[in-house]
């Protein structure tokens, strides 16, 4: 079950030393103006998000609680990555390389994993749908192209179409979920197959730092993607649908 508002304001608490370090970075990334009164506070987000929000002198900072344990500099560098955003100034490339490797270690994707199932709720509807069952699909693609190996985490599809996305892999929530609109009649086989493959390489293939940030297809990903019998005509076929 989803956290509460009760809960969740019961969990919000004050950063400690916050406020200066977000006063120390405003002075480093050179903002103008006078700086606002800071106020910083740990939030129980699903995931490692965090806003700022400033109303006349004072800055509301809000932070995941995933941050608790992470090294000043490293909480440097989320305010850095705020205010840089607020201000649109320059966040120094040392400070992004600090946060995007906090953001993507094991330890952190672990916290994210323990924290994130009682925290949020995905509307789904069933694996089997009204025309494509993704659990057999699975199933076979698992065996063919990962020997039957790949660890297989929760299917569905989505409760409402999407406009954008066509499918998504939360491994805080160990869920795999395709967008309901290519649950039809008409939509052959091998597009819904060509997707949940798609997503079954993120299972295999997690999140990692790279030089320029962080690495979401990797050039291993792309070339595991193209081993996918259909692999061109599920891209045309899915051309036209968008």
């Amino acid at each position: 079950m989803a956290l509460t508002a009760h809960r969740r304001r019961a969990e919000v608490q004050t950063v400690p030393g916050g406020a200066l370090a977000f006063q120390r970075v405003f002075t480093r990334l050179g903002c103008t103006g006078r700086p606002p009164q800071f106020v910083v506070q740990y939030y129980p987000y699903a995931n490692l998000s965090h806003t700022i929000r400033l109303r006349e002198e004072v800055a509301r900072v809000r932070l995941s609680d995933v941050l608790r344990r992470a090294t000043l500099p490293v909480l440097e560098a989320a305010a850095a990555v705020l205010l840089g955003r607020l201000y649109r100034r320059h966040v120094p490339r040392e400070m992004l390389q600090c946060y995007r490797q906090f953001t993507a270690s094991s330890a952190t994707q672990r916290r994210i994993e323990r924290v994130r199932p009682g925290r949020t709720r995905r509307r789904t509807r069933h694996a089997c749908g009204a025309a494509h069952n993704l659990e057999p699909l699975f199933a076979a693609l698992n065996v063919h192209y990962f020997g039957g190996a790949l660890h297989r985490p929760r299917l569905a599809w989505s409760d409402r179409p999407w406009r954008r996305q066509l499918g998504c892999f939360d491994p805080g929530l160990n869920l795999i979920v395709l967008n309901v609109r290519l649950d039809r009649p008409e939509t052959p086989r091998y597009v819904v197959e060509s997707i949940l493959f798609h997503e079954m390489l993120h299972v295999k293939h997690p999140l990692r730092v790279a030089r320029c940030g962080l690495e979401i297809h990797s050039a291993d990903f792309r070339r595991e993607e193209k081993r996918f019998a259909h692999y061109r005509q599920a891209r045309k076929y899915l051309e036209r649908l968008r």
